[in-house]
């Protein structure tokens, strides 16, 4: 097992479940000896699932105390967590937990592990990434943490990224403001739906809400400080966030140039669709485990440029997790192999849309 190169996912919720049958599906072509999954409680309302994956191939990993629990239920554990600790060379952590198991448990592995990536909520716990920003910036041996930023975070970086950085550099943005307008719970979620549009609150004097912060803190570790704020609120639906933006840049750009810098960016997906559901259906139909993998979906008819073009607004949609997915796979696949993995990685392009 010494060596062996196997990524061990933590949790099996929206983000680990798609996560694991993803490097399960694609593990020859990304160069993954053996996925394996750390699942803590055995429920009779998860076995399926469980079970599921394990038909996919992946090894399943609990805690000792848990090991005879899942053997009652008929599955089979392969590996107890410092057994899987000790066998994997990369730990993805898709739960609320990151920050407290970095500090009772990864911290004792990182001699045998080469990195531990956490997600969108567990700010503090590495250099932020998100595939396609600041690959550049990432140091083989020396990042051992990284936290992949949340998934409207992805579409606001890749916005300013793409409408107003380009070529131009981060002085060419004079301003940036996002609403989040996000769904309230995923469609695989019992609980947290709610009756009716909820405002949210701007606890970041600075930043408004974290979406802003974290974006700031992954252009910061390229060096750019930028003046952006988000504002969030939930909405009564089920099915996808969206985010309204607007711009303001000192170069004058067109409609056009912009949406020739959509279509030329494969993290970017066009669309003619105008509605949550329709594109959400597509990604049901089409994408993978019906994630699309793109970091935004930008309806063509809802950009407006201001007249003297310095003022760009717009809505755009944030597929979900997809976008968390893409970055999760690509910063384990740079764990792995740190001078291949841009290559390795275009297995997935089949599930990068053009269009939506």
């Amino acid at each position: 097992m010494l060596g062996a190169k196997n990524v061990m996912v933590i949790g099996t919720g929206t983000i680990g479940e798609p996560l694991i049958g993803l490097l399960c599906n694609f593990r020859a072509q990304l160069g993954i000896d053996e996925v394996l999954f750390h699942k803590r409680t055995p429920l009779l309302n998860d076995r399926s699932k469980v079970q599921n994956l394990l038909k996919r191939g992946a090894r399943l990993v609990t805690d000792t105390e848990q090991v005879d629990q899942f053997e009652k239920m008929g599955i089979r554990v392969d590996y107890t967590t410092d057994e899987g600790m000790e066998a994997c060379r990369v730990v993805i952590d898709c739960t609320p937990s990151g920050n407290t198991m970095k500090e009772k448990l990864y911290s004792r592995f990182e001699d045998n592990t080469d990195l531990f990536i956490a997600q969108g909520s567990e700010f503090g716990f590495g250099k932020q990434y998100a595939r396609g920003i600041n690959d550049q910036v990432l140091v083989p041996g020396e990042d051992k943490y990284l936290q992949v930023v949340s998934c409207n975070t992805h579409n606001l970086s890749v916005l300013l990224d793409t409408f107003c950085l380009a070529d131009e550099g981060p002085e060419n943005l004079r301003e940036g403001r996002f609403v989040c307008l996000r769904r309230c719970n995923d469609i695989s979620q019992d609980s947290s739906f709610m009756p009716s549009p909820q405002v949210g609150t701007h606890p970041d004097p600075r930043f408004g809400t974290h979406h802003a912060r974290d974006a700031w803190h992954l252009f910061d570790t390229l060096g750019h400080d930028l003046n952006i704020f988000s504002s969030s609120m939930k909405l009564n639906t089920q099915l996808m966030h969206i985010i309204q933006y607007h711009l303001k840049v000192e170069k004058p750009v067109t409609y056009e140039e912009l949406m020739s810098r959509v279509v030329d960016n494969d993290r970017l997906a066009i669309t003619y669709k105008t509605t949550a559901n329709s594109i959400f259906s597509f990604g049901r139909d089409h994408g993978f485990c019906g994630r699309i993998l793109n970091q935004s979906v930008i309806p063509v008819d809802s950009m407006h440029v201001s007249e003297d073009g310095r003022e760009i607004t717009g809505y755009c949609f944030t597929p979900q997790d997809g976008n968390s997915l893409l970055s999760s796979v690509s910063a384990a696949i740079w764990g792995l192999y740190p001078e291949t993995y841009e290559r390795i990685v275009q297995c997935l392009k089949p599930y990068f849309f053009s269009e939506v």
